[in-house]
């Protein structure tokens, strides 16, 4: 599928173009966002995150940054700056919080405090931010340089990642380019809040110092954190001024030129050939939707190809089913194609990112399989990150644990800010223009003025898919209003084969206007209404929401056997305080005939709405549906019934154990022959945060891919010789054990098979290797013996650290 942008000319690339020094004046995206200046939030569960954000999550973040030392970094690089001035050449100012790109933080928080000045106008608010930036203008040199952690210290650097010299130390961990596109970002924002031009003028200070130092060939740098593409895109649209465009495109086709680089950084080829998402999923995320601007912005097609082709590559091979991306802990990074585990990394800035990359696309190709995505990252792998209260966050977002707790900051605290600035900015993603079309893309109830005409949308959509959208002022009668038939809807989860429901049938969805059947065309998965319209007209859709079951795709191992809920689109969670199932947590199964039906609930978090209904007592107005309860699944098993919550509202109750999907069938009797589960564990050596129970806690892979498991292993005890020994109460009779090795090795880990291994057996107190009758790497059958202890001796490979996920006996 090839997309294609407006503009003048479609230019054969951005090297040629930078050389003619003009971009396509008239090229843009085809589509334009209503901004979310009109659009605004009246009821359920959009209006109730965004109003959390504005009284809650904004000025909670604004202490964070306070207490943390986020903002006194600046004021430690305006001293030096002044004790320079005055001849002082050796400097003890040392940071105030830990990491280089701690300014972000400040920045992100100005970001999200103008989005919340624009629909929300707030003076206190503002006057704080005008006391922050002047803190922030204090800190830039005189030459437009804007990086606090090099500023305070020049004479050495303040931090291993910084280069004595500026800049080249960003392809690798500076982070000199990503703080300043944040820093463009937050500037463009606050100029279009209030007028004031202090932050743009030091941004454009800034991008001119950049491009004097960075836009030739020599040093040839690729930024190591990508976003400045994303601030340099915004920076052009604010002034007009087209070097910040070719920077932008400068930055990303830097990328591999001088020969492969390093795939966490997306450095391991030009971006133009890249066609799969890998390394680390924020920076991966950020570059794809900057390259979407400069697709759009330059007119250059080439782009436009390689990020359909990453797009497709994501949502068909490495998107978790709640929109989440970035299986791997290790580099926070993509995994390999259907590496989805559930124990995974997710976190919450890749699924942000992933957000402002999937609507670029909608933006650029008109087809709701973006924004149905969109939705589905939306609901369950963004808005997890932020607790209903507003005041704790989530880094990583599994999909399995045995307890999780939200924290109120990070030493590293890019995940808060960035889903605050994103929530503040919601309304942008609601509405969209293209000539005489007017896209309808999310549902909530609440206001568009999209300036033909005005939209009210009442609905307690995602609960419930009934959308009724009464037209007013209209300027412009005859227009066509899109609105967006989910892809839930029609019967599949997500545009790939990635997951299926078991039920595929689309729902039996309707379309009225004024009560009677409307005349509609569908088109990339909207239904197109093209006719006159007048004041009081209105659309009735009614989108049949029932619960369905997901399977995943036969590849992706770990899920073989698996089956997760959803309703619309919300996928549920399992929570053990919902449970009255006796099943532990890690074998809770739901057969394929179990009863299941969904239920709306107002009793499950109490707590968190009564701090709602306490912060705005006098607005009402807000709560013109019935009031921040729940839909929920039941499920009726043989054993009890098992409840679920909605994905992103976990964790809000305590910690305690939750799965997303759960097993189809019933495997006690596989787990009741096994002895192990009564024996205690002994190892030879265990690191901090290795827990030798994982060996025999009962739960064990599925397939050789299955990598949800916890396990224990002996690293970094690499080669040489270990141990394992159980320990039973009473004797038991044995005749036979089963080892699932623990093996990273293919994944970069440091893990693997062992070399060797024997078993032995405690007899009156002496070891005796155990007669074998049958013996393979992972299974040994072997003479019966009865004993209460039995030892494993593992011979390690050279240079490398063994483990299990389970040892089982029998």
């Amino acid at each position: 599928m090839t997309g294609h942008i407006m503009a003048k000319t479609i230019l054969a690339g951005s090297a040629a173009l930078m050389a003619a020094g003009a971009f396509a004046a008239e090229a843009d995206y085809p589509i334009s966002p209503v901004p979310f200046t009109k659009v605004r939030f009246t009821s359920g569960v959009l209006a109730d995150r965004q109003y959390v954000n504005r009284k809650v999550t904004i000025p909670f973040a604004l202490q964070q940054c306070l207490e943390s030392g986020r903002l006194k970094n600046f004021d430690l690089a305006a001293e030096t700056m002044r004790r320079r001035a005055a001849g002082e050449t050796t400097f003890q100012n040392r940071p105030a919080s830990s990491l280089p790109f701690d300014d972000t933080d400040i920045y992100k928080f100005l970001e999200g405090a103008s989005y919340s000045l624009q629909t929300n106008p707030d003076p206190e608010l503002q006057k704080k931010m005008e006391d922050i930036i002047q803190h922030v203008k204090a800190a830039q040199e005189p030459d437009g340089y804007l990086y606090t952690f090099r500023t305070m210290h020049p004479d050495s650097p303040a931090h291993e990642w910084i280069n004595q010299k500026r800049w080249l130390n960003d392809p690798n961990l500076s982070h000199e380019l990503y703080n300043l596109g944040h820093f463009y970002e937050c500037a463009t924002a606050y100029f279009e809040a209030t007028g004031d031009r202090t932050l743009l003028d030091m941004a454009v200070k800034s991008a001119e110092l950049v491009n004097k130092d960075l836009g030739g060939d020599d040093p040839c740098i690729a930024p190591g954190h990508q976003i400045i593409e994303m601030g340099l895109a915004k920076l052009y649209r604010q002034t007009g001024d087209p070097r910040w465009l070719k920077l932008a495109a400068h930055f990303l086709e830097n990328k591999a030129k001088r020969g492969p680089g390093d795939p966490y950084s997306q450095s391991h080829k030009p971006v133009l050939q890249q066609d799969e998402a890998v390394g680390h999923a924020v920076r991966a995320n950020y570059m794809y939707a900057g390259m979407a601007d400069v697709a759009a912005l330059s007119g250059d097609q080439r782009y436009v190809d390689a990020i359909t082709k990453i797009w497709d590559n994501v949502v068909g091979k490495k998107y978790h089913l709640t929109g989440g991306c970035g299986a791997r802990s290790s580099g926070e990074a993509y995994g390999n194609n259907y590496e989805l585990p559930n124990r995974c990394y997710n976190e919450t800035c890749a699924a942000v990112a992933f957000l402002f990359w999937t609507h670029r696309m909608f933006l650029m190709y008109g087809d709701a399989k973006y924004m149905d995505t969109f939705e589905r990252t939306m609901y369950n792998g963004a808005f997890s990150g932020v607790s209903l209260t507003g005041d704790s966050f989530f880094y990583p977002n599994l999909l399995e644990s045995g307890g999780s707790t939200r924290s109120a900051w990070f030493g590293c605290a890019c995940c808060p800010p960035n889903i605050m600035r994103t929530i503040a900015s919601l309304g942008q993603y609601v509405c969209a223009k293209k000539d005489d079309t007017i896209y309808m893309l999310l549902y909530g109830s609440g206001t568009v003025d999209a300036g033909d005409a005005k939209f009210r949308q009442a609905t307690n959509y995602p609960w419930d898919g009934t959308v009724e959208i009464t037209v007013s002022d209209v300027k412009k009668s005859k227009f066509a209003l899109a609105l967006r038939i989910p892809g839930w809807a029609e019967g599949h989860p997500v545009p790939s084969d990635l997951y299926t429901y078991a039920n595929d049938a689309p729902a039996k969805w309707t379309l009225l206007v004024n009560g009677k059947k409307a005349d509609y065309k569908m088109d990339k998965g909207f239904a197109v209404i093209d006719r006159t319209w007048k004041n009081g007209d209105t659309v009735t859709l009614d989108l049949p929401m029932e619960v369905r079951r997901v399977k995943a795709n036969e590849k992706v191992g770990n899920l073989a056997g698996q089956v997760a809920f959803e309703l619309g689109p919300i996928v549920f969670a399992f929570e053990q305080i919902d449970q009255t199932v006796k099943t532990p947590w890690r074998r809770w199964f739901v057969t394929p005939d179990a009863k299941v039906t969904a239920k709306y609930r107002t009793d499950l978090f109490q707590s968190a709405t009564k701090r709602m209904y306490d912060l705005r007592p006098r607005e009402p107005q807000i709560f013109e549906a019935d009031g921040h309860g729940v839909m929920t699944v039941e499920i009726e098993t043989k054993d009890g019934k098992m409840v679920g919550i909605p994905y992103a509202w976990w964790a809000n109750r305590g910690s305690m154990p939750m799965r997303v999907w759960l097993s189809d069938s019933d495997t006690s009797a596989q787990h009741a022959a096994n002895k192990s589960e009564e024996a205690k564990v002994s190892v030879s050596y265990a690191r901090g945060g290795m827990n030798p129970a994982a060996i025999n806690d009962g739960f064990f892979p599925q397939n050789p891919t299955d990598i949800d498991i916890e396990n224990f292993d002996f690293w970094s005890h690499l080669g040489g010789s270990e141990w394992v020994v159980l320990t039973f109460e009473e004797p038991v009779d044995v005749s036979r054990c089963k080892f699932y090795w623990f093996d990273d090795s293919r994944r970069g880990g440091g893990c693997a098979l062992p070399q060797s291994w024997t078993l032995s057996w405690d007899n009156n107190g002496q070891w005796t290797p155990v007669e074998s009758s049958e013996s393979k790497m992972d299974e040994i059958t072997f003479k019966q013996v009865k004993t209460k202890r039995l030892r494993l001796d593992i011979r390690q490979r050279n240079r490398m650290a063994s483990g299990l996920y389970e040892w089982l006996v029998f």
